[in-house]
């Protein structure tokens, strides 16, 4: 097959890191290309690459055979390769045809000029949205304004954004991440439809049932090089998997049958705001039971962040009730809830789960400096907390060179690993768990879901919030789904199929 893009011996280098080593990788004409490879594999620094945004220190690049110099993403554009990125680009309170003219002007003068940039003619820009809409199967309205569209169509307003710049290789980055499962079929119809105009796709994301689905041709990555390429014919999830993390991978959760006893967090008609001071929980009311995991499903944004932070005392609550077993925590200190038996996985483990300057030991011992074993009569028992981090490190399995050394120079993962093992050393009676997994390598994630059933099997009431529904219908033993700050219903495990939360995560509630 012709090929549309290719690299020839990519290395780039950052102080300390080679992120790509001699990497080759080739688009052929007309196909979706899935690149794979945990966090820090090389695969975001080749895509910036590819497009313009970094140099590379070694190698080529060639589009349609021929070599191109690619100094920034305008020569980028100028060669046909567009990218839409994860966190989408957009103005909200601009229409879909504003926000396409954005960084189009010089195409957009050719084509409907009429003086000055405010007088450009919009009616002739919208035209041209409509016709590559209607090409692409991409059903957008461009008078419609941008905060006003859902997610799913949010992004197909990224995708004309390129199309409109006569893009005919696409990079996209982890297109599905904040669409509902409905919303992702709807996304691989068009980038079939793309494809099937002339289109080429490189596929980035870690979700391996989506690359067996959609994809072409496969290529992983692991440590800044190409470990091998395979079609989704030739592969299993579990290969792949293998081949990411360079290990055999446990995929499937094992858990045997939840055995839920009484109430141990009663969360009771609670509103709270966001930092706009506009309400992003509505009322919200749930309980969560020894030895069970409810979990909270929904597209990102939808209050979910909110809901934890009251619960676990970093934000305030407007109303409502939060019980801990008899007490009402509600606006009770983080300490004051900590106390009660809460564990508290952050969503954002750098900002509300590590001290970053601080060694791993030090951030083993955050939660329970001032009690004893740690200390003595107000004085730090520095040969316990040697020994304590000495023994969480060998027991989770914490991949770093001493004790002393800065937890900010750690991976993700073990970063994770660092917070899941402060958090479980000690008596717990609730476990909430936000996002547990995000931006972890197969491998982490594996040990993250192990722990949170163990925690489960041995009594704990565990709250799980995240935007993985993977994650949550293979941890959940009941599913609450959120839609604009409220809980739209709550399913048992049995009953929470993909099809029915996707359309609860999408506002559609089915009467039972």
């Amino acid at each position: 097959m012709p090929l549309a893009l290719e690299a020839r011996n990519i290395t780039k280098r950052f102080p300390g890191v080679l992120a790509n080593d001699k990497v080759n990788f080739q688009l052929e004409k007309g196909e979706i290309h899935a690149l794979l490879g945990e966090n820090g594999a090389g695969k975001t620094t080749l895509m910036n690459i590819l497009y313009g945004l970094y140099k590379a220190d070694e190698g080529d690049i060639l589009v349609n055979d021929q070599p191109i110099a690619m100094g920034d993403s305008t020569d980028a554009i100028q060669h046909g390769i567009g990218m839409v990125h994860q966190h989408f680009m957009l103005v909200p309170v601009m229409t879909v045809a504003e926000n396409v003219m954005l960084g189009a002007e010089e195409a957009t003068r050719r084509t409907a000029w009429l003086g000055p940039l405010s007088h450009l003619n919009i009616s002739a820009v919208e035209e041209r949205i409509r016709a590559l809409s209607t090409r692409y199967g991409l059903t957008v309205d461009p008078s419609a304004s941008v905060q006003m569209l859902p997610v799913g169509v949010q992004q197909r307003v990224e995708i004309i954004k390129v199309l409109y710049r006569d893009a005919h290789i696409l990079i996209l980055d982890e297109p599905t991440a904040v669409l509902t499962p409905q919303e992702a079929q709807d996304m691989f119809k068009i980038m079939r439809s793309l494809v099937d105009q002339g289109v080429s796709i490189i596929f980035i994301t870690h979700k391996l049932k989506e690359v067996l689905a959609i994809a072409d041709r496969i290529t992983v990555m692991r440590a800044g090089r190409v470990v091998g390429s395979t079609t989704p014919a030739k592969t299993t999830e579990s290969q792949l998997a293998a081949m990411m993390v360079g290990r055999e991978v446990i995929l499937e959760v094992e858990k045997g049958e939840a055995k839920p006893g009484a109430p141990v967090l009663k969360v009771e008609q609670l509103s709270v705001l966001d930092d706009r001071k506009t309400q992003a929980v509505r009322g919200v009311s749930f309980e969560v039971h020894t030895g069970e995991v409810l979990g909270i499903a929904g597209v990102q944004g939808n209050g979910q962040t909110e809901l934890v932070e009251a619960i676990t005392g970093l934000r305030k609550a407007e109303s409502g009730h939060i019980h801990l077993g008899e007490d009402d925590q509600v606006n009770h200190s983080p300490r004051q809830i900590f106390e009660h038996g809460t564990a508290h996985v952050p969503e954002d483990r750098q900002k509300h789960g590590l001290v970053l300057t601080y060694s791993v030991r030090d951030n083993l011992a955050l939660i329970s400096y001032y009690h004893a074993p740690f200390s003595k009569s107000g004085i730090i028992e520095e040969e316990f907390i040697a020994r304590n981090a000495t023994k969480l490190i060998a027991e989770f399995d914490i991949r770093t060179p001493s004790p002393d050394t800065l937890v900010q120079t750690l991976s993700g993962g073990n970063q994770q690993k660092v917070i899941v093992a402060r958090e479980l050393n000690r008596p717990v009676k609730l476990l909430v768990a936000a996002q547990p997994t995000r931006g972890l390598d197969v491998g982490s994630i594996e040990f993250i879901h192990h722990r949170i059933i163990e925690s489960r099997d041995a009594g704990c009431a565990v709250l799980l919030v995240s935007a993985e529904l993977d994650e949550v219908l293979a941890l959940s033993d009941r599913v609450a789904v959120m839609y604009k700050g409220e809980i739209l219903d709550i399913l048992p495990i049995q009953e929470a199929t993909r099809e029915r939360v996707g359309l609860l995560m999408a506002g559609v509630h089915e009467q039972r």
